[in-house]
């Protein structure tokens, strides 16, 4: 098989069974590709030239370490780096004064969510202004909420263990509303559950780090059957996830048991 510096990880795991050992082997930061969920998240959009970075060495080190399972390297194929995607515009016309930005990794890795934080930076945000959100990931769920509200987004994954989103809050953008879901009552919870009875898929996602909880969800219920229900273990309400599962045609029930426990409930519409 051949590849390149845009080649994605997941291509060159499904290429040759050793070659998870082998890119693991690169560097320790690639340890988190044994995950399966992980892997599956992040091999996919990860490709050999972003990989390097992230590892710490240069495209020729995965080449050489490949090279032994079959690989071979392209050679007429530019690197990412040398064909980078133009910055979009509105970060040329943007004050420096109307940029309000937000470090997210902190509060993710003290296990708190950075909902709230989020809302309130957003509406800070003023006509003509930009949102710069640092995470140590690509925060889907909520491009998606702000693209739906009129906001344009650049992301930049060219920094080390970080990943800047921005958000240009440009003229007619929407504000955003909060989702603010009620909690089930007692007696609408036990009458799903009777309806979807020995129809219950359960899945636990309290252990998983952001984004996977929302991630493995939405896999979930991809091979969800029409008269299954799962019923997921969560340690807070998905705000994120629940207009994105209206989009995509379900239903669902909330049901707070205490701090860090909820559940819901979700099913075909």
């Amino acid at each position: 098989m051949t590849i390149n510096p845009n080649t994605k990880l997941s291509t060159i795991l499904k290429g040759h069974p050793d070659a998870l050992e082998t890119i693991v082997s690169i560097a320790p930061k690639f340890e988190k590709l044994r995950n399966p969920l992980l892997r599956k998240l992040m091999a996919g959009r990860t490709s050999i030239s972003m990989a390097a970075k992230i590892g710490g060495c240069g495209v020729e080190t995965f080449y050489e370490k490949l090279k032994p399972l079959g690989f071979e390297q392209d050679t007429t194929v530019a690197t990412e780096e040398e064909k980078k995607h133009p910055v979009p515009g509105f970060l040329h016309q943007v004050k420096p004064e109307n940029i309000v930005t937000l470090d997210v990794r902190p509060t993710i890795e003290s296990g708190k969510d950075p909902l709230k934080d989020i809302m309130n930076s957003v509406k800070s945000v003023p006509d003509g202004g930009a949102l710069k959100v640092i995470n140590s990931f690509e925060p889907t769920p909520l491009i998606k909420l702000l693209e739906k509200q009129g906001y344009e987004y650049f992301v930049d994954s060219e920094h080390e263990d970080a990943v800047e989103t921005w958000f240009y809050k440009k003229e007619g953008a929407k504000a955003i509303e909060e989702v603010k879901p009620e909690n089930t009552t007692d007696e609408d919870w036990d009458a799903i559950l009777k309806k979807y009875e020995g129809k219950v898929v359960d899945i636990d996602v309290r252990q998983l780090q952001m984004p996977m909880p929302m991630h493995t969800i939405l896999e979930r219920i991809e091979s969800l059957e029409p008269d299954q229900v799962l019923f997921v273990y969560h340690k807070r309400t998905p705000v994120f996830l629940l207009p994105e599962l209206q989009d995509r045609g379900f239903d669902y029930r909330i049901k707070e048991i205490s701090e860090g426990q909820t559940r819901l409930l979700i099913f075909k519409k």
